[in-house]
């Protein structure tokens, strides 16, 4: 995805690294000290040895060793600091986005898996036409996923003192996945770390993941799906603004633009027009 204000799904406050390792050493007594955090690629070497510390007892040596071969990623930077499409208004977002494109292929791939999509709804409550919008809006339909190594883009916001606690929650979440073999020091994807067709962050592939590789089409709407039911959707209600499924499309993005550009979209693929 992405380009989301920062806003990507269900972003909520992170844990500091330093408080994390206090909570790891407290019944030691041993006193730990957050990893320095920098806004420039200079000390990312010395802030990888410091987290790397600071997470032994929660990380495995294993994730460590993969973190520890992280690059400092100036494409993720670039990227986290150059977000301008947010400001635009409705109709200039969805001519950048090209959403007259992906309805048409939306209303396309809804009839192809027809079948996928009816399971999706019978299961979750959600219909086809927001996993469309979202599945569209975030990679067109899968054609472009990232190519950003996705340990080293998590590992330098991570370090970043812009949004270094939240990021520091997702590093964690990677180390997780990397242990369960779902992300390996190659995985790429978005520049800030989001991996598969519908560009999942590491803590939300943990909470949301519905099993198996969000590269797979199946697996990413069913988790798409998932993360939309956690976040309140109810089975029949609408998803316009000030419909009661909005605010689960508020959790996917923080952006009203995008936000209102999904529902729209969304609408149209359902509707047929």
């Amino acid at each position: 995805m992405s380009r989301r204000g920062f806003t990507k799904p269900g972003i909520v406050a992170g844990i500091t690294a330093g408080v994390l390792a206090g909570a790891l050493l407290a019944g030691s007594g041993q006193r730990a000290e957050a990893a320095q955090c920098g806004n420039t690629g200079a000390g990312f070497e010395a802030w990888k040895r410091e987290f790397a510390q600071e997470a032994r007892g929660r990380a495995s040596a294993q994730s460590l060793a993969a973190l520890m071969d992280t690059s400092y990623s100036t494409a993720t930077i670039s990227a986290d600091r150059g977000q301008k499409s947010f400001k635009l208004s409705l109709d200039q977002f969805l001519a950048k986005r090209g959403g007259n494109t992906i309805v048409a292929r939306g209303r396309q791939l809804k009839q192809q898996n027809a079948a996928l999509f009816a399971q999706i709804e019978q299961r979750y409550g959600v219909p086809p036409g927001p996993l469309l919008a979202i599945w569209g809006m975030e990679t067109g339909f899968g054609a472009v996923k990232g190519n950003v190594n996705t340990l080293s883009a998590v590992a330098t916001l991570a370090y970043d003192c812009r949004r270094s606690e939240y990021f520091t929650d997702q590093l964690y979440a990677a180390l997780t996945l990397v242990d369960r073999g779902v992300l390996t020091p190659t995985t790429r994807g978005a520049a800030h770390g989001e991996v598969g067709h519908t560009q999942f962050l590491p803590k939300n592939v943990l909470t949301y993941g519905t099993g198996g590789s969000l590269d797979n089409v199946g697996t990413a709407l069913n988790s798409t799906a998932n993360f939309l039911k956690g976040h309140g959707w109810r089975a029949g209600a609408g998803y316009q603004p000030g419909e009661p499924n909005f605010a689960a499309i508020q959790g996917w993005n923080a952006a009203g633009v995008y936000q209102k550009a999904i529902a729209l979209l969304g609408q149209r693929i359902d509707e047929g027009r």
